[in-house]
């Protein structure tokens, strides 16, 4: 039992930081989101985009659906995201981003290797009762 509990909980606060992110870059957020891809060399036009994986994913990780390929989604972009955004290493505050994004992959590319575990949607679906 505390294992499913557990296994929820950690899905669920890798999923926050993106969903959270996502529904932040929405409304106000868009345009001073935009602003600061484009100033970092990122086409603003990939924004909608980046929402779209955010939220998506996240929730897909929420309710552990196709769960392996959400993570390694997510994995990816949040490298991309921190060797473009956070590679001022020198900066303390960046090299610590830098690193929260690297963290947050490595419990990403676990759940890539491991699956969703139970309970969650993958799980349901396969009459094995292994993960997908």
């Amino acid at each position: 039992m505390m294992n499913k509990v557990m296994t929820v909980a950690a899905r669920a606060l890798l999923a926050a930081i993106f969903i959270l992110a996502g529904v932040g870059k929405l409304g106000a957020g868009y345009a001073g989101t935009a602003g600061y891809m484009t100033a970092m060399g990122v086409p603003a036009m990939l924004l909608p985009l980046v929402i779209l994986l955010e939220i998506g994913g996240g929730l897909a990780l929420l309710m552990g659906w196709k769960t392996r390929w959400a993570a390694a989604a997510l994995a990816g972009f949040t490298v991309v995201a921190a060797l473009i955004f956070h590679r001022n290493v020198a900066d303390q505050i960046q090299m610590i981003m830098f690193l929260k994004n690297l963290a947050i992959s490595g419990g990403l590319l676990l759940l890539v290797i491991h699956g969703a575990g139970a309970p969650s949607v993958d799980d349901a679906s396969d009459s094995r009762g292994g993960n997908k």
